[in-house]
């Protein structure tokens, strides 16, 4: 496993939401559990995102949100990613989306949605599935 490398994971707050804390933990807790994890900050833009999963060569994009702004954001996230050739890039949601918003974003290609009290080791171990099934496609 040492010679495997390391999951690189964005977590993203987009929008004015100034509520971070929630990402702050799971960006902690996927770290401690051997990702690489890149934190944007707050009051990142579509565009944003996007540049920082370029720049920062990640394997994962993982958007917080708690203004409800979810059903407008995500397309744009997506878009912007598609723009910059990495439609490829997993994409993970968590924070306040009610559940029957879920499907809407996994028709878009939002490929987990993580809400309030979701234990941050099944975030990790979705984030690893998703990554070993994407290495066998």
């Amino acid at each position: 496993m040492a010679d495997e490398q390391k999951i690189r994971v964005l977590v993203a707050k987009p929008g004015l939401d100034g509520h971070d804390r929630g990402a702050k933990v799971v960006a902690r807790a996927l770290r401690d559990s051997g990702m690489e994890v890149i934190y944007t900050g707050l009051r990142q833009t579509p565009e944003m995102i996007a540049q920082s999963a370029l720049q920062e060569d990640v394997d994962i994009v993982g958007v917080s949100i708690l203004s409800g702004a979810h059903l407008e954001l995500f397309p744009l996230i997506l878009e912007q990613l598609r723009e910059k050739g990495l439609e490829n890039t997993i994409v993970l949601a968590g924070g306040i989306i009610p559940e029957e918003d879920h499907p809407a974003l996994q028709q878009m290609g939002v490929q987990g949605v993580f809400g309030p009290g979701t234990p941050t080791s099944e975030i990790a171990d979705f984030i690893r599935k998703a990554i070993a099934e994407k290495k066998t496609k």
